[in-house]
């Protein structure tokens, strides 16, 4: 089925559908990276997205076990592609990419000059778009509480929702075990986070974005602020008990919207990106180090003031926006980028380590 992509400003491409025949809205963004679209389609920090892959042959190795995905389902609102490819060959292969979008409800296109479509997000920045089918899809409209009318719904802002209350778990959960137990807020967080803190001996109890763990009257030794959707300003309970957190100077470590949020919650601000950082190849580089090193990145936000008595502590190397902070003395810290990678290069991983260390 033909279909089109319908930007805010009025651009529409054309497409042919290999997904659900639905009509639906997001913010249009674009990723780099060659591989790992599995991991990055089931990412909740794509919630309320349109994504765009720049790798013009997607498909290619099909979809693996839901063991090896980052959350239980897809969470993009759609995907583009330049070249979908129906025959995929890989042993972990379970099915196609086609078979998977469509059982989900989730639209895509092949839409071949994916090439201008990107260099137009990054002149425009990222835009507001949405699927269409016209009259012969189905619609499927933002999962937001109340009515919205027509208008509304063509073109919605995802960012105005509170994604990370959409997407975190709704009560408590215990993962792995060891002496040590690391609060995980999770705000979006990617399974590989877990994955890297269990294999490590510790206990991670996964808590709602909202949790308060002093009038839950939790015991733990550190807290980790996941990753996640969406402006860090709309996670007003998460700023507040980060506060409370590190007013105790308990071992804090915030990932991609963690940072952010540990940044708010000290006394710094941060604001939109023009077109932000989605993939796998972004280099960053340790201030004072003079090492690089290549990172998996998913966000459209940033910190734009360090909080006092912080200093940055990474800074990319394309734009030279700041990639995390760190306290001058106390036991806390933040990348933007995201150290447990999957997909990408896991050259980062040793953060794990340095924050456990804390603990």
């Amino acid at each position: 089925m033909q279909a089109k992509l319908i930007l805010k400003d009025g651009t529409q491409y054309a497409g042919t559908s290999f997904g659900a025949n639905v009509s639906i809205p997001g913010e249009v963004v674009f990723a780099t990276g060659m591989v790992g679209y599995p991991e990055s389609l089931t990412d909740p920090s794509y919630r309320g997205q349109i994504l765009v892959l720049t790798y013009p042959l997607i498909g290619n190795y099909g979809v693996p076990d839901k063991k090896t995905w980052e959350s239980g389902k897809i969470q993009v609102s759609g995907l583009i592609v330049s070249t979908y490819n129906s025959t995929p060959s890989h042993h972990e292969s379970l099915r196609n990419l086609s078979a998977w979008l469509k059982q989900e409800g989730v639209p895509a296109l092949e839409i071949k000059d994916t090439r201008g479509l990107t260099l137009r997000l990054r002149e425009k920045g990222c835009i507001l778009g949405r699927i269409d089918f016209g009259n012969r899809g189905l619609t499927r409209n933002p999962p937001v509480g109340g009515s919205r009318t027509d208008a509304e719904s063509v073109f919605s802002d995802p960012n105005l929702r509170n994604l990370a209350a959409e997407v975190c778990v709704k009560k408590p959960k215990v993962y792995g075990h060891g002496k040590k137990t690391v609060l995980l807020l999770d705000c979006g967080v990617k399974q590989n986070i877990i994955r890297e803190l269990i294999k490590r001996n510790v206990k991670v109890v996964a808590a709602p974005w909202n949790y308060d763990p002093f009038a839950a009257k939790l015991k733990f030794n550190g807290v980790l602020i996941s990753n996640g959707p969406g402006d860090p300003k709309m996670c007003g309970a998460t700023i507040a008990n980060v506060k409370k957190i590190i007013s105790k100077k308990i071992p804090t470590f915030g990932i991609c919207l963690g940072n952010q949020i540990l940044a708010l919650a000290a006394g710094g601000d941060t604001a939109k990106m023009k077109f932000g950082h989605r993939g796998q190849n972004q280099p960053v580089s340790l201030i004072g180090a003079k090492k690089c090193y290549l990172t998996t990145q998913n966000h459209g936000f940033e910190v734009k003031k360090v909080p006092k008595d912080f200093r940055p502590w990474f800074i990319n190397l394309n734009d030279k926006t700041n990639e995390g902070i760190i306290h001058k003395k106390l036991p806390f810290m933040s990348v933007q980028f995201h150290p447990e990678a999957c997909p990408g290069p896991t050259d980062t991983a040793w953060l794990f380590d340095e924050f456990l260390g804390k603990i």
